[in-house]
C-alpha cells in the first residue's frame, strides 16, 4: 500500500500511522465486497491516499494560516 506521507511530521507518524490502520481495518470490515482474493483492496487504498492528500493540504492551509 503506497501512502503520501511527506506532509508529516516524525512526531505525528505514529498517530496518524495507529489512525491510518483504523481507517484501513474499518472500510475492509464494512465492505469485504471491496477484498480482493488474494487480500488487495484497491478501493480501500484509494480512500486511503486521499486522506492522505487531504492530512497535507490541511495541514499546508495550517503551515500558511500561522505564518
Amino acid at each position: 500500500m503506497a501512502m503520501n506521507t511527506g506532509g508529516i511530521r516524525s512526531s505525528e507518524t505514529h498517530p496518524y500511522a495507529q489512525l491510518r490502520n483504523q481507517i484501513h481495518d474499518a472500510l475492509r470490515k464494512q465492505h469485504p465486497e471491496w477484498v480482493k482474493p488474494n487480500g488487495d483492496c484497491p478501493t480501500c487504498e484509494s480512500y486511503e491516499s486521499r486522506f492522505a492528500d487531504l492530512l497535507d493540504i490541511f495541514q499546508l492551509n495550517e503551515r500558511t494560516s500561522a505564518a
